[in-house]
């Protein structure tokens, strides 16, 4: 729930943004010299890169918490079975043993969004979030091409 309470704060914080800077751009604009018009268009580009962004990002981000709602239905969530050390924090080794079995698990079922959706959390876990981000990327292609074959639920 934290995370979700950062996620929509932080969201609203860049829209306010947005809005701040896109507001600056029509201002130049507004000036009308050529300077400030192609400063004004420039600093409009922002915002629209901004909002791309932050559209994908939550697009990415609630694909993935439905597949984690759907995989927790099926009783097919990864279970934490980390070892901590005294602060919390993950053991490396642990981490890196989970990973073993869950890239093996792939491995054997490559076409399986479940399988690339706990190795998503793998990587997460052993602090590769490039990889744990592409792995759900690739979790969440497969469910879709599931969902769209005939005769699947």
């Amino acid at each position: 729930m934290r995370a979700k309470i950062t996620y929509f704060v932080t969201a609203a914080v860049l829209v306010f943004y947005f809005v701040l800077v896109g507001s600056r751009g029509f201002l130049l604009i507004e000036h009308g010299t050529p300077l400030t018009v192609t400063f004004g268009v420039a600093v409009l580009i922002l915002p629209v890169i901004g909002v791309w962004f932050l559209w994908k990002n939550t697009q990415f981000v609630s694909r993935a918490n439905a597949l984690a709602v759907q995989l927790d239905a099926e009783g097919g969530l990864p279970v934490d079975e980390l070892v901590r050390t005294a602060s919390g924090r993950i053991d490396r080794d642990s981490a890196d043993a989970v990973f073993a079995r869950r890239r093996e698990e792939t491995e054997d079922s490559p076409d399986d969004w479940r399988c690339w959706f706990r190795l998503a959390v793998a990587y997460q876990d052993a602090r590769d979030t490039p990889r744990a981000r592409k792995a759900m990327q690739r979790a969440i292609a497969l469910h879709g091409t599931e969902k769209a074959r005939p005769g699947t639920p």
